[in-house]
């Protein structure tokens, strides 16, 4: 840093055509210089953003399209702001928003320039904290601190020039020169978030979650180091609109650890399915799309149908391909003696209107038999835990798999003994299975055989005789759960 600007401070307020830099431009800057005790320089313009200015900002700021058309393009004035904030520290209110418009267009005019930042909203959580509001308006309420053309660039940027003078008069522990080194984690923060619940969050594997100011979770996370991978939300420089809007709604965060990532995988997944979250979009569009379904028709017959699975329907079985589900009902046809009028290959499908009545078959003997074809294929689909390490040395992660489909998960005390299926069911938290879980755990099972117990419902009374209720494949360990060696 240049030493003749040393703690020097440009503090700035724009306006814009909308919330993000990317899609939206400046219409007005305001830069106050100041050297922490009082104003050094003072500059505000217009500015032409050469689109339409939207009324809804009209409605908030009073530019129209008529005070911009004779500005300066930013082209024009950038040298000139470039200049003022050269080597000087960023200040502003909600610090990220004006930084990332003035940095985007600076660099579309050609000049290259970061600063240190320094927000407001943050300094003003640590030398006042406890205040319902930390919004500029609310703060110049609290502090008597008079504000002129709101909304504003040149009224925001005066009142925020106070704010920080009389912010830095309170500041007795010079909080300020921790939070503008260059490392300083508080400036990536999203706005509203509370920096001790960062400080929270813990160095392991687990799911964290995001959540707005009403408490609504708006976004979940899974990580081998929670700490670290939320720390990566609020890094770099991303202009996006969406990431801008994401920032902004953050206003707390929690956590939940897991003893594996494969764990945390799988509860991300089923929190995703549970809160449905505004920000999640991967998982949501990880879904199936084809199922084999059974129903009963209004003459009391079952039938088997190929259909596309919506969010939440269960089925027999989930397939990524049509052409899976219908190889499967095809085998039911051929091995378990199934009329194929009773099932219903997708579109081109049939049903009981298009048989005569004196056609139908012993309608027992037929839904006996699809029944027995159903049960025999669930059976058929292999009972099994994987247990790995859980989040303490006292404990073991535990994922049942019953009948093909994941069951559920948690986390068992190792000196424990389990007798039979069903001890173990008890001990974990039921999930409702999708196709995706199930994938993660299959493959989890692939790479790690010596993890896995194939279970029966044969109850056992003696630890050591366990094998008749748990036996394991030849590369497992030769013990109950790994607790007899």
């Amino acid at each position: 840093m240049n030493q003749s600007k040393k703690q020097e401070f440009a503090i700035v307020d724009i306006e814009t055509t909308g919330g993000n830099a990317k899609s939206s431009r400046i219409t007005e800057v305001a830069i106050v210089i100041h050297d922490g005790n009082q104003v050094l320089e003072r500059w505000e313009t217009l500015v032409n953003p050469g689109k339409e200015i939207p009324n809804s900002i009209f409605a908030l700021t009073g530019i129209d399209n008529d005070m911009v058309k004779d500005a300066p393009l930013f082209d024009e004035v950038a040298e000139h702001i470039f200049s003022m904030l050269k080597d000087r520290i960023f200040v502003a209110h909600n610090v990220n928003f004006d930084y990332s418009f003035i940095r985007f267009q600076l660099q579309e005019s050609g000049f290259e320039w970061s600063a240190i930042k320094l927000c407001t909203v943050r300094y003003a959580r640590k030398i006042k904290p406890g205040l319902l509001s930390y919004s500029l308006g609310r703060l110049c309420d609290y502090l008597d601190i008079p504000i002129e053309n709101r909304h504003r660039a040149g009224g925001d940027a005066d009142a925020t020039a106070i704010l920080f003078a009389y912010l830095k008069v309170l500041d007795t522990d010079q909080v300020f020169q921790d939070m503008i080194k260059h490392k300083a984690v508080d400036q990536r923060f999203p706005p509203h978030l509370n920096p001790l619940e960062y400080e929270q969050l813990p160095n392991e594997a687990g799911v964290y979650y995001f959540h707005d100011k009403d408490g609504k979770v708006i976004y979940v996370g899974k990580a081998v180091n929670i700490k670290k991978r939320v720390l990566s939300h609020f890094t770099g420089n991303n202009i996006q609109a969406q990431r801008q809007h994401f920032l902004k709604e953050i206003h707390h965060i929690s956590y939940e650890c897991c003893g594996t990532e494969l764990m945390s995988l799988l509860l991300e997944c089923a929190e995703i399915k549970r809160f449905w979250p505004k920000y999640n979009r991967a998982l949501k569009r990880y879904e199936p799309k084809f199922g084999l379904f059974s129903y009963e028709d209004q003459n009391g017959y079952l039938h088997l149908a190929i259909g596309k699975v919506n969010r939440g329907q269960s089925c027999i079985q989930l397939f990524q391909r049509e052409y899976d589900a219908i190889q499967l009902l095809q085998s039911f046809i051929q091995h378990g003696d199934i009329n194929p009028q009773f099932c219903q290959f997708g579109q081109a499908s049939l049903s009981t209107k298009s048989i005569k009545k004196d056609e139908l078959p012993d309608r027992d003997l037929h839904n006996t038999r699809v029944e027995r074809c159903i049960e025999d294929w669930l059976k058929q689909q292999p009972s099994y835990v994987l247990i790995d390490r859980g989040r303490h040395a006292d404990e073991k992660s535990c994922i049942v798999v019953e009948n093909g489909l994941f069951y559920g998960m948690g986390y068992i005390d190792q000196y424990c003994q389990y007798q039979d299926l069903e001890d173990v069911k008890g001990q974990v938290q039921k999930y409702q299975s999708n196709h995706y879980m199930m994938e993660l755990v299959k493959m989890a099972a692939e790479r790690q055989p010596a993890k896995i117990y194939f279970l029966t419902k044969t109850t056992v009374l003696p630890a050591k005789a366990a094998e008749t209720a748990f036996s394991y494949n030849k590369w497992a360990p030769n013990s109950l759960f790994g607790l007899y060696e």
